[in-house]
């Protein structure tokens, strides 16, 4: 590594470091004050709540480091731009695009870390920070109910009166499917559960239909009925209970159901039920896809406004940095809510942000002197 690249390197990781901190610490303090009331009504102490936040940690990382590299950059370049240090690197035969390689390198870095985050850590991560939270209060465990859930791969319909995410325990479920000899079967039973990888049904009865009657009659009756054809993981069935909270309005213009789920759920219904279901679903997956690119296309944006700053106030790049964001916000949430009615097609919804700000960056940059 040149010298060169150290130095500005080490220009860049030290702002960054600074607003991730302060984010941070503010994102706290903020937090606390506001949800005194609920963290003392849950019991917590001084450990706890430590815990929590830790663990809440990544999720908030994901939200703030762009907005973090972007006034890093901002600062940095015009701090190099009001010391002449830009023109003295270029004078000595650098070009704009070779000096900032090094933002480059930390623009993709953040761009992997935060696709890590928001697929491995951040759901793991916020479901132990609520157990922590609801450990004290002996509060019961949250159930879905009723829910039901279809399989259209292996044609199969679940119907079930509760259900419990964490141990994966049904009541009262109920499983129609169609047989390999074309028959159509029914099991209903008090309760069913995932026993060794196999699902296991309690106090079950299976009806079936018979060639000189259509209507089902009962098969057999028995204690414990095992199915291991019925081949629905755990998995699977979180990704059709996220996928039904998305699309509810409240979660229906955020990019927030991972993408390992979606593609459970596209594997479980290859042709959504509905066209509203479909342009979700692939403006969802589009949107995890492109979400982690901010922290490149901030490169590519932050370069020509600090590196053609003159002698402006560092000031101004906060300003700046503010404006960005918020334009890109707008133009991100304008192109989930056309890409989830169907009005434009679901990869440029997601994408369109991303194709905006990056080709804007580009030019700037080519024409800066």
């Amino acid at each position: 590594m040149r010298l060169l690249d150290r130095y500005l390197l080490r220009e860049i990781l030290i702002p960054l470091g600074y607003c991730l901190g302060g984010f941070l610490l503010f994102w706290v303090a903020f937090n606390l004050i506001s949800d005194l009331g609920d963290l003392q009504a849950h019991k917590m102490h001084g450990d706890d709540i430590l815990k929590y936040y830790l663990l809440k940690t990544p999720e908030f990382l994901v939200f703030v480091l762009p907005i973090g590299l972007l006034l890093a950059l901002l600062y940095a370049l015009t701090h190099h731009a009001r010391h002449h240090e830009i023109t003295a690197i270029r004078a000595a035969g650098v070009s704009l695009w070779r000096l900032c390689l090094p933002y480059f390198a930390v623009g993709l870095v953040g761009t992997v870390l935060l696709f890590v985050l928001n697929e491995y850590c951040v759901p793991q991560l916020s479901e132990r920070a609520e157990q922590i939270k609801n450990r004290r209060t002996g509060e019961p465990q949250r159930l879905v109910q009723p829910f039901a859930f279809i399989n259209a791969r292996d044609g199969r319909t679940w119907g079930m009166r509760t259900y419990n995410p964490e141990t994966g325990e049904m009541t009262a479920p109920q499983v129609y499917f169609t047989a390999p000899d074309g028959s159509h079967h029914l099991i209903a039973a008090d309760r069913a559960l995932r026993v060794d990888g196999i699902w296991t049904f309690y106090n079950a009865r299976e009806l079936h239909e018979t060639a000189d009657n259509p209507a089902l009659v009962p098969l057999l009756q028995t204690n414990q009925l095992a199915m291991p054809a019925f081949t629905e993981t755990l998995e699977e069935i979180q990704s059709e209970i996220n996928v039904s909270r998305g699309m509810s309005s409240h979660g229906k213009f955020k990019a927030d159901v991972p993408l390992s789920q979606i593609l459970d759920y596209l594997r479980l219904h290859p042709r959504p039920p509905t066209s509203e279901t479909r342009f979700w679903l692939y403006t969802k997956l589009h949107g995890r896809l492109a979400a982690p690119w901010t922290c490149l296309i901030v490169v590519l944006i932050a370069i020509p406004f600090g590196a053609a700053s003159g002698r402006r106030n560092v000031f101004v790049g906060v300003a700046g940095s503010i404006l960005i964001c918020f334009i890109y916000f707008v133009l991100q949430q304008a192109g989930l809510a056309l890409g989830t009615s169907g009005r434009v097609p679901s990869w440029l919804a997601a994408w369109f942000p991303n194709l905006i700000f990056g080709f804007t960056g580009i030019l700037m940059t080519a024409s800066v002197r």
